[in-house]
């Protein structure tokens, strides 16, 4: 496969200071995208830990649970297609239209700004369960106290550490892009649409506001912070558990349990022996709904120089020491 001018494999070029900022804060500690993030995170996680008693005193329609759904998998694969094997990797290269609507799509998530999101992962692949890896689960050593603590922090804590990435220096290409760049600075924005489309259906739907209400609770909360909690799995769970049939510089692992939650991502492992590959789950009976997606977009000539991985080069990164322990 030919190298893609939109993946920064090699050691990044020092930031540009003459670029602009792609978030409202920049690369300041604590800036209002953080704050912002840490709001959007606790709020829903609240709302998941109130669900189940909800559920059971019937605070649930189908037309929530839809609602739920959907907007989960909206922004799952905007997170997965589009801010992961798009724009971080160059899986394959979009038509304009595409490439807007997966920025668009994968800022429904409410996990950062695009740019933020790209260039901290970037700099993952760069260091990965190395020093210099902003979230590895090893980050404090192999004993099980220290795997807890790291656990935790690959998790959830690294994005409130005061060390942050250099947007300039990992993601110049994206900040270079006028109309990316914008969606990224407008993430609040985005957030705030994210959260009103389901109660707005909901709403209208039942002309009621209590329709309107759980609409919220379950499409907005609940399918927000189950998302978060799925999407931060493949930087924790993945990283220190799991299969591991490839060979990879780090401890990423394959956890089949998390596949279809995470459209296809927890099949780690091959993401990081491959990571501009277009297909994570590449094995017999491995469920990858954005490869899927991906290979539609492409008969419809929306996606095009797709990196599908054939035969040859799975093998060629198969850990065959792994497979024939003996």
């Amino acid at each position: 496969m030919k190298t893609s001018p939109e993946v920064i494999e090699a050691a990044p070029a020092a930031g540009d200071p003459s670029l602009p900022s792609a978030t409202l804060g920049g690369d300041n500690k604590r800036s209002i995208e953080q704050i912002a993030l840490l709001l959007f995170i606790v709020v829903p996680f609240v709302a998941l830990v109130a669900a189940v008693p909800l559920a059971w005193g019937r605070g649930v329609s189908w037309l929530d649970l839809g609602l739920m759904v959907a907007m989960y998998f909206i922004g799952c694969h905007g997170i997965t297609i589009g801010f992961h094997r798009y724009f971080t990797h160059g899986s394959f290269k979009a038509k304009r239209p595409l490439r807007i609507a997966l920025a668009v799509a994968g800022s429904l998530a409410v996990e950062g700004p695009l740019v933020r999101w790209v260039a901290d992962h970037r700099k993952h692949h760069r260091f990965s369960d190395a020093e210099g890896d902003p979230h590895s689960p090893w980050r404090f050593g192999e004993s099980l106290p220290a795997l807890m603590k790291g656990l935790w922090w690959a998790h959830i804590a690294w994005m409130f550490d005061e060390e942050r990435t250099p947007q300039q220096k990992y993601a110049p290409d994206l900040i270079k892009d006028p109309a990316i760049r914008g969606i990224s600075r407008h993430f609040l924005t985005f957030t705030i649409v994210s959260l009103a489309v389901p109660p707005l259906i909901g709403g209208l739907v039942t002309m009621s506001w209590w329709g309107a209400a759980t609409a919220f609770f379950w499409g907005s909360l609940v399918r927000v912070a189950l998302l978060h909690h799925v999407t931060w799995s493949i930087n924790s769970i993945c990283h220190a558990v799991g299969k591991r049939p490839f060979k990879s510089r780090d401890k990423s692992g394959n956890v089949w349990w998390l596949a279809v939650l995470s459209c296809g991502e927890s099949w780690h492992n091959l993401h990081h022996a491959d990571p501009t590959s277009a297909r994570h789950g590449v094995m017999r009976g491995q469920i990858d709904s954005s490869a899927r997606l991906i290979r539609w977009f492409e008969q419809a000539g929306w996606a095009y120089d797709v990196r599908w991985p054939d035969s040859a080069r799975i093998e060629s990164r198969r850990d065959r020491a792994a497979a024939d322990p003996a």
